[in-house]
């Protein structure tokens, strides 16, 4: 089969590699009919890259249909549209039953001290093949995959994989009141929608930050307060700016959508770039104990909050020695949550939403459809922001 494969930094190609097969008795295989791109690839297409394998088959947002299912699999029969959450986990184990399957106790890579497995996302999290693919073995598929009615169109269920969950759970984790306010730093595929689902669980005003025109402009028709980083000398402009709409307190809850990709500080980049640069048996080690992010979006966060207010971050870090301004934090008394999204914990409780009154407006979502051959393109597309690019969805 035909498959992005990540081969270097900012180095994707597509591939011929073996097709997938039933390896376990939980295994399923599904030809895939429709699969994202996600602002978390292009941590890989150039900051993590001293995680990665030249040959890894990128990417964790997939839907399409069964083919093939294995005998420990009593809920899926071939020809089932499905949508496969980028997380592997096995709803049975503590962590799973406490709501928490990206913590699966069965699927942790706990050779790495991490949690549980994902597709197409570097050795960190089991180097499981990803899903910009023709074809996907899911892992654990007796409690992964989603089935969704057929009729619609792809677009309607894809991003249940992980835009909607993620932004879902980043408006929980926010708790914002009911008529309260929300600020979101980045209006990136996340971003965006964590504004919309913001909006539809009662937020009264939700604020939308960015530099994109585009990403601006998108919110913007749908509402929300946008503000232009160009527009602002430093972020205790913009700061202020937001305040004076908040009664001088800054918003109930900021979600920090950005990460790692943020701009900011020129020396942590230096240090990305040097890791990324360096031969793999010493850029993974410097990686894993030295790296630091660029923090730009979350100190922003930190002084934007009101006192008492929570933040959530949605957005990759992957920095194991960043600094963070714990006096502040302290003094400000304020909540902070994070983590990947628990697809399946969120998902039928989003469910109803994907109705064909499209409340959360995941018809028109995509702002491109390529071909899997185009995918090297869409890459760099996204990556430079370039064309409008807000979400590519790629169909094999």
């Amino acid at each position: 089969m035909k498959a992005l494969t990540w081969q270097g930094k900012r180095d994707v190609r597509v591939e011929n590699v073996p097709d997938p097969r039933i390896e376990e008795p939980t295994d399923a295989v599904i030809r895939i009919t429709s699969t994202g791109l996600c602002g978390s690839d292009l941590h890989l297409y150039e900051v993590l890259t001293p995680f990665m394998t030249p040959g890894d088959i990128l990417g964790h947002e997939p839907m399409g249909i069964v083919e093939e299912v294995g005998a420990a699999v009593p809920d899926l029969q071939v020809g089932d549209r499905v949508v496969v959450p980028f997380q592997i986990a096995c709803g049975n184990c503590w962590m799973c039953l406490t709501g928490l399957p990206t913590q699966c106790e069965t699927t942790q890579v706990s050779a790495e001290g991490m949690g549980a497995a994902l597709f197409g996302y570097t050795r960190l999290y089991g180097a499981v093949p990803g899903a910009q693919a023709e074809y996907l073995r899911v892992p654990q598929a007796q409690y992964g995959p989603i089935k969704v009615p057929e009729g619609p169109s792809d677009d309607r269920f894809v991003y249940l994989s992980d835009v909607l969950p993620t932004a879902w759970q980043a408006v929980e984790y926010a708790g914002v009141p009911q008529g309260g306010s929300v600020a979101v730093l980045g209006l990136g595929p996340i971003g965006d929608m964590a504004c919309r689902v913001a909006q539809v669980k009662g937020a009264g005003r939700v604020f939308g930050v960015d530099l994109v025109p585009e990403r601006l402009n998108r919110a913007k028709e749908r509402g929300v307060e946008t503000f232009d980083l160009r527009s602002f000398d430093d972020e205790k402009e913009l700061v202020t700016a937001i305040r004076d709409r908040t009664d001088g307190r800054g918003p109930d809850a900021v979600i920090d959508a950005v990460g790692t990709e943020a701009h900011g500080s020129a020396a942590a980049r230096m240090v990305q770039n040097a890791s990324a640069l360096l031969p793999r048996k010493l850029s993974g080690p410097m990686a894993e104990r030295f790296s630091v992010d660029r923090l730009a979006a979350l100190h922003t966060a930190i002084e934007l909050v009101r006192r008492g207010g929570t933040i959530s971050i949605s957005g990759v870090y992957g920095g194991m020695a960043d600094p963070m301004p714990m006096l502040t934090l302290f003094d400000k008394q304020i909540q902070m949550r994070m983590g990947q999204a628990n697809v399946r914990h969120w998902s039928d409780e989003i469910i109803p939403y994907l109705t064909d009154e499209d409340p959360l407006g995941v018809d028109d979502f995509a702002t491109h459809r390529v071909p899997l051959a185009e995918g090297p393109d869409a890459y760099a597309m996204f990556q430079e922001k370039r064309d409008g690019a807000v979400k590519v969805l790629m169909q094999p």
